[in-house]
């Protein structure tokens, strides 16, 4: 798809020279996304500004975006043009995160109201860009400085939510021939044991009790904990479960090769950790795992899947699955679904091949035509909602611990997480956000479940 370029000139924000007041910042695509989107956030408000309402209320407007798919990209352009406002004024306009990264200096070519671009490895940096685009600059930050952001950015702000996320580790080695990642977010790097452990209590200090570790590829951390003993994912999950107040510990998202047996171990015997694992596998296909650059095979995953199964029976399988990759035959996404069906996941995500520029893929012949991915696609979908269902329905008549979350939509309703990352909806007019309550699951749908509380669990 192709971008016009908006040549026009631009009428300047509404306090020309000064300095913003408010922030909105809006986050598009991953979980790491909305931590950085929550961290930029937090950045601004220790320079002194506020968080708007809404965009049009707001001097700044931070577009956070993501680069996976080229839907995604347009809808950026797209956003861009509709920060324009009826008098033809405008706010600061940035553009972070992976499209940023991406396309750098051709941003401010096709839109050019945009004042400020900076890479998800530089947004530490947001207050000088500001500062340049008030003096009339386009400001543009793409570097991947060897320090990283995280040092530079301010302690973590009071949660207004019991869940929270901490990015863990960043980039990507992995080189898998439809990805950007590498190239948007970096190699991979492991943020430092003691300062993950004091951004946890932190948040813990702050009323979160949940906390879910973020990477690219998560499960590949590793640090050195305050004795200087090496350790992998499972060491900081097992620190962080020794916290007074934090109830509960995920992690997303995880590489099958980097999958040990210490952090399956972890699943067995850290009752903290949520039995839940999204651990995509993307084809079902040998010869398309091999052109997709994945280094295990249909057969490895399934067998890491039973020795996972075998630390912790009740543990709920998530996964990502591609559509259409080049040269994807019949043949080969049969083997998708069959491999879906041996493994029966509780949730997964599914998408067509979108082609990214500057990856292998993107040059393959072969390209699977659209059509055929849309059928494609509907079938996988199919069979991974009946899945779904299935799972959701096995849990009518269970007890567990749900984590309220938000309201519901109706008088009285909260909105929580069980264990296996499920919603569910529960009436309980003594109960509030952020308290753990023993439910009885009483109903289920392909989305949601239905709980009768029974009992407030002390935190």
């Amino acid at each position: 798809m192709t971008h016009s370029i908006d040549t026009s000139p631009v009428p300047a924000p509404e306090s020309a020279g000064d300095a913003p007041r408010r922030y909105f910042v809006t986050s598009f695509g991953c979980q790491m996304n909305v931590y950085d989107g929550e961290r930029m956030g937090e950045m601004l408000a220790a320079q002194g500004m506020s968080q708007a309402e809404s965009r049009d209320e707001a001097d700044l407007v931070i577009l956070n975006t993501c680069h996976i798919r080229e839907k995604a990209v347009a809808r950026v352009y797209s956003d861009i043009g509709r920060l324009k406002r009826e008098d033809g004024s405008k706010p600061m306009i940035a553009v972070a995160g992976c499209v940023a990264q991406a396309e750098g200096e051709e941003i401010a070519k096709r839109a050019r109201s945009v004042d400020i671009v900076v890479g998800p490895q530089a947004y530490h940096r947001l207050p000088e860009l500001i500062e340049q685009a008030r003096r009339g600059e386009t400001a543009i930050d793409t570097d991947m400085p060897a320090a990283t952001k995280f040092g530079a950015l301010p302690d973590r702000a009071r949660q207004q939510r019991p869940s929270a996320f901490l990015t863990v580790q960043e980039g990507c080695d992995k080189f898998c021939t439809y990805c950007v990642v590498p190239y948007t977010r970096g190699a991979e790097i492991s943020r430092p044991y003691a300062d993950l452990v004091a951004e946890a209590r932190a948040l813990v200090e702050a009323g979160v009790k949940e906390i879910t570790l973020l990477g690219q590829n998560v499960n590949a951390w590793t640090g050195q904990d305050d004795r200087g003993r090496a350790k992998g994912l499972e060491g900081l999950i097992e620190a962080l479960a020794d916290m007074a107040g934090l109830e509960r510990i995920r992690y997303t998202t995880s590489h099958p090769n980097d999958m040990t047996d210490a952090l399956i171990a972890a699943h067995r015997d850290i009752p903290k950790l949520m039995p839940y694992l999204h651990l995509p596998v993307q084809a079902g296909s040998d010869r398309i795992l091999k052109a997709m650059n994945r280094s295990h095979t249909a057969a490895s995953y399934l067998k890491l899947i039973d020795r996972i199964r075998a630390a912790k029976p009740d543990i709920a399988m998530s996964g990502d699955f591609i559509v259409g990759f080049p040269g994807e035959t019949e043949a080969d996404f049969q083997a998708t679904l069959d491999i879906v069906r041996d493994t029966n996941y509780a949730q997964a995500f599914s998408f067509k091949y979108s082609p990214r520029p500057g990856t292998p893929a993107a040059d393959m012949e072969d390209q699977i035509a659209p059509e055929i991915m849309d059928e494609r696609l509907q079938r996988l979908q199919d069979l991974l909602n009946s899945q779904q269902h299935a799972f959701n329905m096995a849990t009518v008549g269970k007890r567990m611990k749900v984590l309220l979350e938000r309201t519901g939509r109706k008088p009285g309703q909260l909105v929580g997480k069980s264990p296996w990352l499920q919603s569910v909806h529960v009436t309980d007019e003594s109960a509030k956000i952020g308290d753990l309550i023993e439910v009885e699951i009483v109903s289920a749908g392909p989305n949601s479940l239905a709980g009768e509380p029974l009992a407030l669990v002390a935190a």
